[in-house]
């Protein structure tokens, strides 16, 4: 794309892979969670090269510089090279504390059988407590 060409700024964030679907990011646009230059933006804000994006996610705070305008969405490798991440590094190192352990199943005693509705909030309770 040219350099006076513009995208959508819920369809940037959902071709880098910053949102798993479009609509999350519309979303979070709507609910002022995605600033440009610092200024809150609108879903159908025109994005321009080398601007900064800031994104709240799940509690995290995400930085990036546009480097390049994309419209679909492309494969991880070649979407990371369509921007610098700006994050700081406590906010990467409070998400990478995390994430750790995120990716491995739960253990269950053996023969403990299936959670009751109760022992299913009972961890739910606990889960968002840590």
């Amino acid at each position: 794309m040219s350099k006076s060409e513009k995208v959508r700024v819920d369809q940037w964030l959902w071709s880098v892979r910053i949102f798993k679907s479009r609509t999350l990011a519309t979303d979070a646009c709507k609910a002022s969670k995605v600033k440009v230059n610092g200024v809150n933006v609108k879903p159908a804000y025109g994005l321009q090269i080398g601007e900064k994006v800031e994104v709240k996610k799940n509690g995290f705070n995400f930085e990036f510089k546009v480097l390049d305008l994309i419209k679909k969405r492309v494969g991880a490798p070649l979407a990371q090279k369509c921007y610098e991440d700006l994050t700081p590094t406590e906010e990467l190192n409070k998400y990478n504390e995390w994430y750790v352990g995120k990716a491995q199943p739960e253990a269950r005693e053996k023969g403990a059988g299936r959670p009751t509705k109760k022992d299913r909030r009972r961890i739910d309770r606990f889960k968002d407590d840590v």
